[in-house]
């Protein structure tokens, strides 16, 4: 297995999802926050379709660049898609559901923010 920086997967990540069209990509730094991961990557896709397909572009560029095949869950339906690839996780939300499960509020709003001046963090 290649070593791959959380960095570079975090770019690669943010790269295919710009690439699909993927919208409002918003990066959280959950280091200080939580110990599941470095960094979650949440999305939106304007359908099923899109979403399905950003997730699989997404799982396919991480398995690629690290050699292991992320976790992933919620493909059949695509409301919303989890990809786990150890130190990012990503969300890819229809419009709606992520609206309904407000990640962004749960992991950025109601934790004490460390490096918020980190440009990495925020909507792109």
């Amino acid at each position: 297995m290649p070593h791959v920086t959380v960095e570079k997967v975090r770019q690669v990540i943010i790269k295919e999802l710009e690439d699909i069209k993927a919208e409002d990509i918003v990066v959280i730094g959950l280091t200080g926050k939580s110990d599941i991961a470095d960094y979650m990557i949440i999305a939106s896709g304007r359908s099923q379709r899109q979403v399905g397909a950003a997730a699989d572009r997404v799982h396919k560029a991480v398995k690629r660049l690290s050699g292991q095949a992320p976790a992933i869950e919620g493909l059949p339906t695509s409301d919303w898609v989890l990809i786990d690839s150890g130190d990012v996780i990503v969300h890819i939300f229809r419009p709606e559901v992520r609206e309904f499960y407000n990640l962004e509020k749960m992991w950025s709003a109601d934790l004490p923010l460390s490096g918020a001046e980190d440009p990495s963090e925020g909507a792109l």
